[in-house]
């Protein structure tokens, strides 16, 4: 995925994008995990993402949030962070004004961020969400939530643990004929270090069950 550096509101975004194979393929954004536990743009989960919607024909970008990497500015406690993903997306659709589609998707940190951005953003038609710490992070502000999406999560996970989760899941308010799924990945943890072919496998069944047609040859290698 080549490298990229776009302007932000801090300054400097550093990223990677991967153009789609068609000039109105659709489009992902992926967030990685929380700046502060030494997340950024090369996380597993958030490669895995990214890779799993480029075997589906999308354009992906992914990039450090501010004050990571070579991404320009400090830590905002997710206010910045959040005006960072929307520089990313409109960087994403000045690139592809024909995209047919447009998805968000982002791990811990990043998923709730991306949910936000979701609510802030009509034209995102769907979401995939990893490990959403809903214990730190209140998800009521999707009322209702305009997009359908899957939230998937780890029987493990002491950060974003499975009762938790599936009880904010359950409490999500959402527009007519918009489904929030969820799916456990057993034995797996916040990381999903051991786990990320089940988070890969997850991703695309989701995938495929939204878009109507097959994954083809996965992208970029971890």
């Amino acid at each position: 995925m080549p490298e990229l550096i776009i302007q932000g509101p801090a300054g400097r975004i550093e990223a990677r994008y991967n153009a789609g194979p068609t000039e109105n393929a659709p489009i992902a954004l992926v967030l990685h995990s929380h700046p502060r536990a030494a997340g950024n743009l090369q996380d597993r989960v958030t490669v895995v993402l990214a890779r799993t919607f480029q075997c589906f024909g999308f354009a992906v970008m992914r990039f450090n949030f501010r004050g990571v990497g070579r991404s320009m500015g400090t830590f905002d406690n997710g206010k910045g962070e959040l005006e960072d993903a929307a520089s990313a997306l409109d960087y994403l659709q000045a690139q592809n004004p024909d995209a047919r589609e447009c998805w968000v998707a982002g791990h811990s940190f990043g998923a709730v961020t991306a949910l936000q951005l979701l609510m802030r953003r009509p034209e995102i038609k769907g979401f995939i969400s990893v490990a959403p710490p809903v214990e730190h992070y209140d998800l009521s502000f999707l009322a209702p939530c305009p997009a359908s999406g899957v939230v998937l999560y780890g029987s493990r996970d002491s950060v974003a643990r499975a009762i938790e989760v599936e009880r904010a899941v359950q409490r999500i308010k959402t527009q007519k004929d918009i489904k929030v799924d969820y799916r456990l990945i057993d034995g797996a943890d916040h990381l999903f270090d051991t786990n990320l072919e089940a988070v890969e496998r997850e991703a695309i069944d989701y995938l495929e069950l939204r878009l109507q047609r097959p994954a083809g040859p996965l992208g970029e290698e971890l």
